[in-house]
């Protein structure tokens, strides 16, 4: 069984251990012998009796995974849909069998049904990972990679098509707005709903109430119904309850995006705490690094379904980064300027001379941009770095010495960035090349893109954001 084991022990605690798969609801426990044991999402169902029969002389792993997906694969057919009616499923069918179209669908989806009926799409392809108690761990990836369809799995919102996952201990989970909720019920019916699936007991989410119903502050509107919700009281809500109800495992995808940015940041503090404070495993999909950087200790980065880079969350970030440069690279700039010289690649460099678009708060780095010129001609260069709302952050530029070429010369320059000084999150950097007062030759906005994050190497324990300022400095003091 590779060191797990099926544990007999006491109803009291019974829902925090299982053999293979922890599924705490009632209407999976009643299908098994012996109590709230858990099922296993296993693609050959008979080897559950074996792991639950294994012997209590088995003895147990010296770490404590909570997690362990070996060989997972998903599958779906493009085209093919449920209406989530038996009657109207059948009758689809029926209409497929004979070739007749499918009176259920939708007028804008025919054409797309017509040409990939059928087709089978693997969503996620023989991923194999094992993931520790009190780990944080950051889903990485494209959209379409897959991150999604890993934690519905997760979460038991999906099957998987093959494969094995093992957890052990409940699973919180905030997927998308309103997953979870039935719209009908109100605020507070709906946290005793969750707490319910979570198997917990009524006086254990009473415990709980005031702490979720303070988190999500929306005390003036728990009694209504959550359909007349707006998407951010839903993630509001969501989010309150699957942090304080005691999931030994919290699973939240990039659903965050949609709360306001002071929201956003308390989420990223109460899931900090989560799992440094309180030992709890985090699963964390987020398209912001900087966010991935301070929360993860560990990432994965998944590409085209397939688990491609697992380590680190800062060699995560940067793997993922380095990933698709290639890609980036390759689309047209957003450029203006007479392009008599113009700039034709940048790239940036760490403290040891490798590319890399992953820094620490206050790293070194090698800005290098090339080009060619088609003109004699002697120009300035400048270079503004903005962050992701479009702020301008900083601004070099060197008026003093510019640079002389030829026509059809090629010609590098190299930018010395002593400290960068920012606040961990998404930057870029436009460059301008011209000629002062007369003429631009090349304003290249978005030349290139990198992340920072909040390194180990700095001795600050809080998270930084920039609420605190767009950049960051630490200077020395000295007792007078």
């Amino acid at each position: 069984m590779n060191g797990f084991r099926a544990i007999d022990i006491s109803p009291r605690t019974r829902r925090h251990h299982y053999g293979k798969l922890s599924v705490p609801t009632p209407h999976y426990a009643k299908a098994l012998r012996g109590g709230r044991r858990g099922i296993a999402l296993n693609s050959q169902p008979s080897s559950l009796n074996s792991e639950l029969r294994t012997p209590h002389s088995a003895l147990l792993p010296m770490s404590n995974p909570v997690i362990k997906i070996e060989g997972l694969w998903k599958e779906y057919r493009l085209g093919v849909l449920s209406h989530g009616v038996l009657f109207r499923d059948i009758q689809s069918w029926w209409a497929r069998t004979r070739g007749k179209p499918d009176p259920n669908v939708r007028m804008d989806v025919a054409a797309k049904q017509i040409a990939h009926n059928g087709e089978r799409f693997w969503a996620l392809q023989n991923i194999d990972l094992e993931i520790q108690q009190g780990d944080a761990v950051g889903i990485i990836g494209r959209n379409g990679a897959g991150k999604s369809t890993l934690l519905k799995i997760l979460s038991r919102v999906t099957s998987p098509t093959k494969g094995e996952i093992r957890i052990k201990g409940r699973i919180g989970s905030l997927l998308e707005v309103g997953t979870g909720f039935h719209p009908e019920l109100t605020g507070m019916e709906n946290i005793f709903l969750n707490g319910a699936i979570l198997g917990m007991r009524r006086h254990e989410i009473k415990c709980r109430l005031d702490e979720i119903i303070a988190f999500a502050e929306i005390e003036k509107f728990i009694d209504t119904p959550v359909k007349r919700y707006s998407s951010g009281m839903y993630v509001r809500l969501a989010f309150a309850v699957a942090a304080h109800l005691d999931p030994e495992i919290l699973v939240v995808d990039e659903v965050l995006a949609v709360g306001d940015i002071a929201f956003q940041k308390k989420c990223l503090g109460k899931m900090s705490d989560v799992s440094r404070n309180q030992g709890r495993t985090v699963l964390f999909v987020s398209h912001n690094m900087g966010a991935i950087g301070q929360l993860c200790q560990k990432g994965v980065v998944l590409d085209k379904g397939k688990s491609v880079f697992c380590g680190k969350a800062s060699e995560s970030i940067s793997y993922y980064m380095n990933l698709h440069r290639n890609d980036a690279d390759a689309k047209e700039w957003n450029r203006t300027g007479s392009g008599r010289v113009r700039l034709m690649s940048a790239a940036l460099f760490d403290s040891n001379g490798k590319e890399s678009n992953l820094f620490g708060i206050f790293d070194s780095a090698i800005l290098r941009l090339s080009g060619v010129s088609h003109i004699n001609v002697e120009f300035i260069h400048s270079i503004q770095i903005v962050n992701g709302f479009g702020q301008p952050v900083i601004y070099s530029s060197d008026q003093v010495h510019s640079l002389s070429v030829c026509a059809e010369e090629a010609f590098t320059l190299e930018l010395e960035i002593r400290r960068l000084n920012l606040m961990p999150g998404k930057y870029s950097i436009d460059v301008f090349l011209g000629v002062t007062g007369l003429e631009y030759l090349d304003f290249v906005r978005g030349a290139l893109s990198f992340d920072v994050v909040q390194s180990d190497k700095v001795n600050i324990t809080s998270p930084l954001s920039e609420r605190y300022g767009l950049v960051i400095e630490d200077y020395p003091a000295r007792k007078l």
